[in-house]
């Protein structure tokens, strides 16, 4: 990135790492160079990078822990913008008032910690707060939607808004910023109280449930693919005989065939590969096709879908 670039940085004073390596940044563990990242610590940091960057007309993809990204072996040429230090977290009462890059577990800890029950199916997602809204996490029957209060974000005109859940158009894995410009910059969660053992054993089941179905001592970005009308990923995939399926360092999970994992060795390329892979072989054997959950950053559209 060039100079000026990282003096308009320095003077509105946000932190920033030149040349990293998205696969630092990714749990997939996957992924080239990326000329700037930048680490803004809250949404008027976060306002004013973004005001930059489109005035520079530089190229941008924010991103939280990474857990749903697949990032491209030669990199992303545009700047990062990473939240990991957007972590305002506070309780009023029976709502949480949490900063985008919150993770998930220290979300579901804190609310432990001030006897709130209602996120525990969120116990054990390796994403972020601001990831989880943006498609509507959600596992064991519990989804972002149904405990996300408002949510407060940078629009495509470079405004900060605050908006009613009703207004965020949640659904199986979308919401209104699926697709868009817009930057979930923090949230308000409206739980209930209730009985600090019985919230922390839901958790402990949760996550001996998540141990003992998913390759969790692998990397990944967890389900590669959306659940289809009617059927379950896993299924269709094992189904069509891919469970142990492998393209280099890329595996379809033994252990349940809706992850697609990373043995030790694998590039972007073998999981974009066996990606396309699955989808074909899927629809050849069942009819079915199956949507990537998983984002790419930095591919070409061919070089990603199915």
């Amino acid at each position: 990135m060039g100079n000026v670039l990282i003096e308009k940085i320095k003077e509105i004073g946000i932190a920033y790492k030149q040349d990293v390596l998205l696969s630092e940044y990714t749990t997939f563990r996957v992924g080239g160079k990326c000329p700037l990242a930048v680490f803004p610590e809250s949404a008027e940091d976060c306002a004013a990078v973004v005001k930059l960057l489109k005035e520079m007309k530089i190229p941008y993809f924010v991103l939280g822990k990474g857990s749903n990204i697949l990032a491209a072996d030669r990199g992303y040429s545009g700047v990062l913008i990473l939240t990991e230090r957007m972590r305002k977290l506070s309780c009023n009462q029976e709502k949480i008032q949490c900063g985008a890059g919150v993770s998930l577990s220290k979300f579901c800890s804190f609310a432990l910690e001030n006897s709130l029950s209602g996120a525990e199916f969120a116990w054990g997602i390796p994403g972020s707060i601001g990831g989880a809204i943006y498609m509507n996490a959600g596992a064991y029957g519990g989804e972002i939607s149904d405990i996300i209060h408002s949510c407060t974000f940078l629009n495509e005109q470079g405004e900060i808004c605050t908006v009613q859940a009703e207004k965020l158009e949640l659904s199986y894995r979308h919401s209104v910023f699926t697709g868009s410009r817009s930057v979930i910059l923090e949230a308000e969660f409206l739980l209930h109280t209730s009985d600090m053992a019985a919230i922390k054993a839901q958790m402990d089941d949760y996550i001996t449930r998540r141990m003992s179905k998913q390759p969790l001592d692998k990397p990944s970005a967890g389900s590669t693919f959306k659940r289809p009308q009617g059927a379950y990923a896993a299924a269709l995939i094992e189904e069509s005989g891919l469970k142990g399926c492998s393209v280099g360092g890329a595996r379809v999970s033994e252990k349940h065939s809706g992850f697609i994992i990373n043995d030790g060795q694998a590039t972007a390329e073998d999981i974009a590969k066996l990606i396309q892979k699955v989808q074909k072989t899927v629809k050849k054997e069942t009819g079915y096709s199956l949507a990537c959950e998983v984002i790419p950053l930095g591919f070409l559209p061919e070089e990603i879908e199915g």
